[in-house]
């Protein structure tokens, strides 16, 4: 049972990492100091987890509800929790959902089968939204993937879901174009029935916070979300100035967590938050493999850039 029922997916919604021992199995110790240390930051709305930030793809379905319960015991209290719905089958997805719910999430981030890669249609969509919200009665947010990946949904397509399902309230647009993202923007505000659009593009994040974004869910909210939940604030305000000083704060994280290959993103996050002393080790699964030293001293180097680590910290730290 949810403990926010009224919870509409807005604002700043950090997406959590998911420490891991040696032997690869999950550091619960670690996982919760984590939760407890993004949760501190004010200003959220919210935290996700199920996610690409917690290799949901590499994490069994009890492992699943594990970091749900998990989530709930550390911050469900304070803030909702968002669980990831990541499969490739609607029957499968519908379990998913049914299990977030009944472990006390507030609304569910709903990825694109994988099978869409192959084409899809808007009855396939609909079908697959229709049978989660079958299954369950709490808020949904699409994740809305690159059109060119296959898996994002056309325009029309989106409309149909808006209109057939309306626990959907939300989607996290992945476009990396601007005016695809703004046209969104527009046409999602403008509805009779309006749905958020939140921001998933921390390189150019400022730019979609002025085009009128609802928020933002973000996997580097892991490491920045105090300069995130600033950020917005800032733009909310009205207050351009200091909206540019925090951006160019971002803007040296969003350049090496980003980087090719992309699917390294939250490696390097987890390498951050080792820099910074809030994780003991930065361990990833399989298919993922550990960054090179070399790369690791550019995020070094970019979290002293954004006033987050301190060079003499940093030497001692290499030294150590």
């Amino acid at each position: 049972m949810s403990r926010h029922p009224d919870f509409v997916p807005h604002g700043v919604i950090p997406a959590v990492l998911l420490p891991f021992h040696e032997d690869l199995s999950i550091d619960e110790a670690n996982f919760r100091a984590h939760l407890r240390d993004v949760a501190a930051v004010q200003g959220l709305s919210a935290i996700t987890v199920n996610a690409h930030s917690t290799e949901v793809a590499s994490c069994t379905r009890d492992e699943q509800r594990r970091i749900m319960e998990i989530a709930g015991e550390e911050v469900g209290h304070k803030l909702p929790v968002i669980h990831g719905v990541w499969a490739d089958g609607s029957l499968e997805a519908a379990r998913i959902a049914r299990e977030a719910q009944a472990g006390g999430a507030s609304a569910l981030l709903v990825f694109p089968p994988a099978p869409f890669t192959l084409g899809q249609s808007a009855e396939m969509a609909l079908v697959h939204f229709k049978t989660i919200a079958e299954a369950t009665d709490l808020p949904m947010i699409v994740f809305q993937y690159p059109l060119a990946t296959g898996q994002g949904y056309p325009a029309a397509t989106l409309e149909r879901l808006f209109e057939d399902v309306p626990t959907i309230r939300a989607i996290k647009d992945w476009t990396p174009l601007v005016p695809q993202h703004e046209a969104q923007i527009r046409a999602l505000q403008g509805r009779k029935r309006p749905i958020n659009v939140l921001s998933t593009t921390s390189a150019w994040l400022l730019s979609s916070l002025v085009l009128g974004c609802n928020g933002l869910l973000s996997g580097s909210g892991s490491v920045i979300a105090d300069l995130q939940a600033r950020l917005y604030r800032a733009v909310k305000a009205n207050d351009l100035a200091e909206a540019r000083r925090l951006n160019d704060r971002i803007y040296p994280t969003a350049r090496v967590f980003y980087a090719d290959p992309f699917v390294d993103m939250h490696n390097r996050m987890k390498e951050a938050l080792v820099l910074l002393g809030k994780l003991p080790r930065a361990v990833v699964r399989p298919p993922l493999v550990k960054i090179s030293d070399a790369e690791i001293l550019r995020i070094r180097d970019a979290l002293i850039e954004a006033g987050l680590l301190d060079t003499r910290t940093a030497l001692g730290r290499n030294a150590a």
